[in-house]
Formats: structure tokens, sequence, C-alpha cells
């Protein structure tokens, strides 16, 4: 499509916004960037618009301009039910994600990553697989780099590697990556999607362009996710934790005995790496690291590559990131650990009795099976954040007594702490996300990472 003089208006002020209008804004396009919130409140994104000769409507929506447009791109966190993209859309305006546009710009394969957690472990690790294949591979999406920041350096030979959430999926029209991979699906983002059924539908917009010519990976062990390959119109390989295709009645796939992951698929059928080879801690990683091998060989990536890649590949920031050991107590930021079913899984990964901090905004989220991972493994709880009666209702319910409300981060860090023995770890797995106390999880983490560290000097 060629942008030059066209009038397009980009909603939300935020990096992936902010990438969007500086691209078409390089294109030629004619390009104002709305947001709900005061220039005040954005001065330092607004610099950055202002310094690209951006035209900026701020400190309300745009319904009154917004007729004026060719395009509307929305950022992920602009709901799509306000108004005024209702009326664009009314208007036949077209209406699509950033991820959609930067689809659109790219000369080069894209391989879509997406599903509840572990997408941001899976992305950076096919990333670096990719990486060691072919030099010129871009890692962007919901993994904190806009498909926008990236797509004007690419060529017919790079790679795209994206973290795809449902948020972004929501306005695809037609995004078609060469590889896509739904790794699992559990209740999430039900304050947005309202109900779970509007949330799976949004996750396999991912695939719905895909052909004959494209490949899906699938979870076989998530029964929501192996029921995608009846609605997929392109080659599907499973991953699953199995020691025999045979007993699933696969004739390809990515599969773990216990022991080590192994792969039947063309040319190859052979172990790919020993499971005590990973630097990357829980059975969940396991999962991702399956996902990642079929994903980089249905890719073209030599089976050589990807081991080599996996044995070097340490864990990604906040996903259950080792920070320090003060007193023999070590401590773990798991940040991105924004749902129950995340926090479970770093629960389960952990080898020592935790001292653990959760809560945060509320997703409308149940924490029962949270709670109940507790037992054996969680000896305190320090809760903060908007959930915090929430998580407290359901702690009694099951009848773990042994918590405190935190004020604070910080404060929660200390009462962990203070609560810990040695031979204990202290662990940042909230539940939640962290929009109640901080503008992203990653600030979240680095913040816990900052006041554990100081606890040691």
């Amino acid at each position: 499509m060629n942008f030059k003089e066209k009038k397009v208006l980009v909603a939300g002020v935020a990096r992936s916004g902010v990438s969007a209008a500086v691209t078409l804004k390089k294109l030629g396009a004619v390009v104002t960037v709305s947001d709900s919130k005061t220039e005040n409140e954005i001065k330092d994104y607004v610099k950055i618009l202002k310094d690209n000769d951006i035209e900026l409507y701020l400190g309300k929506n745009p319904e009154d301009i917004v007729l004026e447009q060719e395009l509307l791109i929305l950022s992920p966190g602009i709901p799509c039910d306000l108004p005024f993209i209702l009326e664009a859309e009314n208007n036949d305006i077209p209406v699509w994600s950033e991820v959609e546009l930067g689809y659109r710009l790219s000369p080069c394969s894209v391989i879509a990553i997406t599903g509840t957690n572990g997408k941001t472990t899976t992305t950076s690790l096919v990333g670096e697989i990719f990486k060691n294949y072919a030099e010129n591979t871009a890692i962007v999406g919901n993994i904190g780099i806009p498909f926008t920041e990236r797509v004007l350096e690419l060529d017919e030979k790079s790679f795209v590697v994206a973290e795809i959430s449902s948020f972004q999926l929501e306005k695809v029209v037609d995004f078609k990556p060469k590889v896509s991979a739904v790794l699992n699906i559990t209740p999430d983002h039900l304050n947005r999607h309202k109900t779970l059924e509007n949330y799976i539908s949004a996750k396999m917009r991912i695939f719905e362009n895909q052909d004959e010519t494209d490949f899906l990976i699938l979870n076989y062990d998530d029964l929501t996710c192996r029921k995608m390959k009846d609605s997929a119109k392109c080659n599907v390989l499973y991953f699953a934790k199995t020691d025999s295709l045979e007993k699933l009645s696969l004739s390809e796939g990515v599969y773990f005995d216990g022991m080590s992951i192994f792969v039947k698929f063309g040319k190859y059928d052979q172990k790919v790496i020993d499971i005590s080879e990973l630097k990357i801690l829980g059975l969940h990683n396991v999962e991702n690291a399956m996902a990642a091998v079929g994903i980089s060989l249905v890719g073209g990536v030599p089976i050589d590559i990807i081991t080599e890649t996996l044995k070097n590949f340490e864990a990604v920031e906040h996903r259950i990131e080792y920070v320090t050991t003060i007193n023999e107590v070590e401590f773990y930021n798991d940040s991105k650990g924004t749902n129950p079913d995340a926090a479970i899984k770093a629960i389960k990964a952990m080898k020592r009795p935790i001292c653990l901090i959760g809560g945060g905004y509320d997703k409308k989220s149940d924490f029962d099976e949270w709670v109940k991972t507790f037992e054996g493994k969680v000896k305190y709880l320090a809760v903060i954040g908007e959930v915090t009666d929430k998580i407290i209702y359901t702690a009694e319910k099951y009848g773990f007594k042994n918590y405190e409300r935190a004020d604070s981060l910080e404060a929660a860090v200390r009462m962990c702490f203070k609560n810990a023995e040695k031979g204990d770890c202290v662990l940042l797995s909230p539940a939640c996300a962290s929009w109640d106390m901080f503008e992203s999880y990653e600030q979240r983490g680095k913040l816990f990472k900052q006041v554990a560290i100081n606890l040691g000097r």
C-alpha cells in the first residue's frame, strides 16, 4: 500500500503507537496521534512525536476527527469497542492493529507466537535460534519492541519473530505468518474480552489467513489448542508430553519422554536435547522448548543450530529470573507471571520453600487454583495491590493463614525476607497485571530486583 499523503489516525500514545506514527510519517503519510491522556501525562512520548512533526490530539477521544481519516491504527491497549472506533468501521474506514501495519510493510517471513503463558520465553528462544541461522532477525511484538519499529530495517532474507497478544490480534486483517504457534489457553484478560470464548477466538486469529504453504504449531496436551486443528487451513505440527507419538496416533511431532526432547519431522527422527542441558527452570519451560523446536524446524532451521541454542539459552528478564542470594535465601523475579496459571508454573518450578509476593491489578481472574498450589510450597504470602481483599478471601477459604498485607512492593520484599529462613526463596510471581501500581510488569520487576539487591548491601 502507498501511504504517501494518506490521512492516518494512530490511537494510543505508547511505544507501539509512537512507533507506528513515526514509521508512517517516514512513508509520507499525514499522521495524527490521539490519546485520552493529557500532554503532561505522556510528555516523553509527546516529545518524540513533536520532534517528528506529527500532529497531536490529546486529552479526549477523537470522535470529531475520525471521519476525516482514511485509516485508523490501534495501539494494543485501546479497547476495540470505543465509540470512535465503531464510527470509523461503520463508515468503512479500515481499522488495523499496529501488528497488521507491521505485517503489511514487512518484506520477509513472519514467525508469530501466541498463547496465554510462555509467549515471551518462547519468542525469545525462537528469536535466538533464528538469529543463529539468519543474522538479520527481528524479535518484535508484545515482547516490548513494536513490529513497526524494526520493519524498515528488514529485507527479503530477514526473519521476523513476533510475540502476539490477543489485544494485537483483535484488529488483524491480512496478517498471515509463515509459521504460527498457539502455546496454551487459560482464562485471561476477561475484563476486556468479557468471555473465554471471545478470548479464544481472538487467539485463533493468528492462523485464520494461513494456507497449505504455512505451518501452525499447537500444544497437543492443551485440549483447546488441540481442537484448533479443526479450524486450520494450514499444516499442523503438535508438541506433546509423551514418550511415543504412536500413542497419540501422530506421524510427526515434537515430544518429551520425561528426560529428553525428541522430534519426528521431515528428514529428522531423533533426540534434540536432554532436559538436564537446559538452563531454564520448570516443566512449562520444557513445553516452551518443544514449541521452539517445532517452530524452528518448520521454519527451515537445521537441528544442530536449534540444539546448540537451546543449550545456551538462559531465562528472559522477569520470567523466573534469578536475582541474588542473601544469607542463603534466593530471590527470583517472575513479574511476567501476570495471571494465576503463569504464577502456578513459577511456584511449581521452585525447589525451595517460598516466601511469595502476589497481587496487583484485577483482570477478573479466579485465584482458587493458584492458592491450592501453595500447599507444601508457599510458607508465607505478602499481598499487594487492588486485588488484596480478593486474594486474602481466597487464601482464607483454603485455610492458608500465613499472609500479610503490604502497602508497597518494597515493603512486601522486606516482609518476605524477614519471614524467610536459610534455604528458602523469595519469589515475586504476582498472578496479576501491574497496572494498578506500575506502568508495566517490567517496571515492577526492575523495582523488585533493585530492592532485593539493596537488601544485601
